[in-house]
């Protein structure tokens, strides 16, 4: 795979969650209730039994409580970094109701993965060959996920990756405050030493090899393909320089080096949580002047709040139910010409102002690709794919996950879904090799 640059930008940044030392996991695991009924096993949408993972903790039985994660969860080591786990597991632990500080889930996960990466324990090896074979469509988690349980299952599996690398957002887009792009190169190849896993980089379905040449190929196909590029607003003046798409940015700082030299002020278009990591980033990268503009006001933005409470701490500050009516400079962004909204979003007629801006990110959202499989009679709306609740898709044989399918959602729900839809598919070929009287 592409070897990483040591030099990238995204190494400026140092972990936002410090990693525990062995007495803090120790002490921390030992305050967890390990509740019967616990409710952050419901709230993770890979099910981990959490409870069970920290008392081994606690017990001293790190190998154990790692094997516990992976077993529900084969990307539980950047799930522990990325996982909003404030709405999430620990947005339901317990102590919430009961005025205590709620276990530090992800940060426990964290020590538990770790360690086993650092020990170089595996825990899973490939099943018996069964003969069958399987493309998967994208090596992003949810790619990576099916293909990793698919092995498991004894299938033959091929990855083909549109890009040079495999890991999708979690090496290209993740907040480096969060998790680095070698942690995710690691994740990539720890999954892969599974072994029997074929990947193809730098090859796109629909062009490089065709959706079609897949049915005749393989025995079953599992598309993972994320979602696209940044959407634009088609304002005038996006094609000055300095004005580019956050995830883009964001794919460029953590991958290589952005010129961030001479940036003093930069603004940064939406109010999801993509945004909310460029306002974080862009303070952490000492840019003085940091800028969000948002149709919305705070009460409807769709970021998380935690992240905006971190980003504010940090220096942003907000132009609320404002919308850019035009990038100005020569050759290169120098301003940003905005519009007042009332509360129904609407223009306020003559109510305008200007933002100085050497850098705008446009963080409004991605496109959708699954518009390609059209043509195949695969059921889209929006751009979604739409899956069964085993994450089948209407043609045989074919299904999927991740955000081409759930519209762009966290990493652990693309790791949910890559591992149902292994298991829908290793049912799926096991049917079609098994005569009706032995069913």
């Amino acid at each position: 795979m592409l070897k990483l640059p040591e030099d990238r930008t995204e190494t400026h940044f140092d972990d936002y969650k410090k990693a525990y030392t062995d007495n803090q996991a120790a002490v921390e695991a030992n305050r967890c209730l390990y509740c019967v009924d616990a409710p952050c096993i419901k709230a993770c949408p890979t099910s981990i039994n959490i409870p069970e993972f920290i008392r081994k903790i606690a017990t001293g039985n790190v190998k154990g409580s790692a094997k516990t994660i992976f077993e529900s969860n084969i990307l539980g080591m950047s799930c522990a970094r990325v996982c909003p786990v404030e709405v999430l597991c620990v947005g339901d632990c317990v102590y919430n109701e009961m005025g205590v500080p709620p276990i530090e889930i992800g940060k426990l996960q964290r020590y538990s993965t770790d360690t086993a990466y650092e020990e170089g324990w595996e825990y899973f090896e490939a099943g018996p060959d069964t003969g069958h074979s399987v493309a998967v469509v994208g090596g992003g988690p949810a790619g990576l996920a099916a293909a990793h349980e698919l092995r498991r299952y004894g299938h033959a599996v091929t990855i083909f990756e549109a890009g040079d690398i495999l890991g999708g957002l979690n090496t290209t887009g993740v907040a480096p405050y969060k998790m680095k792009a070698d942690a995710s190169v690691a994740e990539v190849q720890w999954i892969l030493n599974i072994g029997g896993i074929d990947v193809k980089t730098n090859t796109t379905v629909g062009k490089d090899i065709g959706w079609e040449e897949l049915d005749q190929k393989f025995d079953a196909v599992f598309v993972g393909i994320g979602i696209g590029p940044d959407k634009t607003l088609d304002t005038p003046g996006e094609d000055l320089d300095g004005v580019i798409g956050a995830v883009d940015w964001i794919a460029q700082m953590k991958l290589g080096t952005y010129d961030m030299s001479g940036i003093e002020h930069a603004v940064v278009v939406g109010g999801g949580n993509t945004a909310m990591d460029c306002l974080r980033e862009l303070c952490g990268l000492d840019v003085p002047h940091v800028t969000m503009v948002y149709r919305g006001d705070e009460d409807r933005m769709s970021g998380y709040d935690h992240e905006w409470d971190a980003a504010k701490k940090l220096g942003a500050r907000p132009e609320w139910l404002s919308l850019p009516l035009e990038y100005q400079g020569s050759g290169k962004v120098e301003s940003v010409r905005c519009q007042r909204l009332d509360s129904d979003r609407k223009p306020i007629a003559g109510d305008e102002f200007t933002l100085q801006a050497d850098l705008v990110l446009l963080g409004v959202g991605q496109t959708k690709l699954g518009e390609q499989l059209e043509p195949l009679g695969v059921e889209v709306e929006w751009g979604r794919l739409l899956v069964d609740h085993h994450g089948g898709l209407n043609r045989k044989g074919w299904f999927a996950g991740g955000d081409a399918s759930n519209g762009a959602k966290e990493v652990v729900n693309a790791a949910a879904e890559g591992k149902l839809a292994a298991r829908s598919i290793h049912n799926y070929l096991s049917a079609a090799t098994t005569a009706p009287g032995d069913l």
